[in-house]
């Protein structure tokens, strides 16, 4: 641990777009997603909709992969695996809202205290999120949204009010992207979370292919990011490490590999274990 200069990095931006249904949500993400890349054929969709990117093939050929039920964290990230596996520089996750639909589903069946049945909820949710920041890749995640009311009193009588869009996901993933689009009905998008600073306060705009180039020029803008650390190397030093804090270490630095890993951390957990007894003994 050590303190470093500060300095801007390239990037891969992380593109939250909610709206309820039809807004334009794919439509947008696609658009956005070709001028991100350049190229139909390095985007992939990730499609819980009913194959709905499908109705967009005119666009050009970009890549689906349909996920069928359960939508489970751990079917999307295999998803995104085969995305990457396959040089996807794009990777439209439509919609994220079923994970979090499923992991509703799963703690409600669950018996016991509902409070401390999320600790078995949780980790799955935040391995997603984690998966998705990352993986070197560009990421659109669509949210289905609703219009949100509360009651106010006017006149001596109780009206509902619209306070804005409530998105159909976890409270305050849209912390964690980089950047949010609102997609009203009319499809035209309002920013509630700019990082990039290049549409905050300005008005509402039709998100199209300049909105991805526009995209794509903060990215590219900095020094190269290190190189992340691969898989083997993260598994040579779980079945290497020479201690179990070593070994915690190793888990907590790494989020993106604490599942994945899980049974080898485990392992190497045991293996430890029995050489401190055998030399207490």
């Amino acid at each position: 641990m050590q303190l470093q200069q500060a300095s801007r990095k390239k990037a891969k931006i992380k593109l939250g777009i909610q709206g309820p249904s039809g807004s334009g949500k794919t439509m947008s993400a696609l658009l956005i997603a070709y001028g991100l890349c350049g190229t139909w054929g390095k985007i992939a969709v990730i499609d819980t909709e009913n194959n709905s990117a499908d109705l967009y093939a005119n666009l050009g050929p970009f890549k689906t992969l349909s996920l069928e039920p359960p939508y489970t964290p751990e079917r999307y990230m295999e998803g995104i695996d085969i995305c990457l596996d396959s040089g996807m520089e794009v990777i439209i996750i439509d919609s994220t809202s079923h994970e979090w639909d499923c992991l509703l589903d799963y703690h409600s069946s669950l018996q016991g205290n509902s409070f401390t049945n999320w600790a078995k909820v949780t980790p799955r949710h935040e391995a997603f999120v984690n998966k998705i920041l990352q993986s070197n890749a560009h990421f659109i995640c669509t949210v289905r949204s609703k219009q949100e009311y509360v009651l106010s009193e006017k006149n001596g009588k109780q009206v509902p009010e619209k306070v804005g869009m409530k998105a159909h996901q976890r409270d305050n993933l849209e912390y964690e992207f980089t950047l949010v689009l609102e997609l009203s009905m009319v499809h035209l998008a309002k920013v509630s979370k700019d990082r990039t600073g290049l549409f905050m306060g300005g008005p509402e705009f039709l998100p199209s292919i300049d909105t991805g180039r526009a995209i794509r020029e903060w990215c590219d803008q900095g020094d190269e990011p290190p190189a992340p650390i691969t898989y083997e190397a993260v598994l040579k030093s779980v079945r290497t490490a020479p201690s179990i804090k070593a070994l915690n270490t190793l888990y907590y630095a790494h989020p993106q590999y604490q599942q994945v890993l899980g049974q080898e951390f485990t392992n190497r957990k045991h293996q430890l274990n029995n050489i401190s007894q055998q030399t207490n003994h």
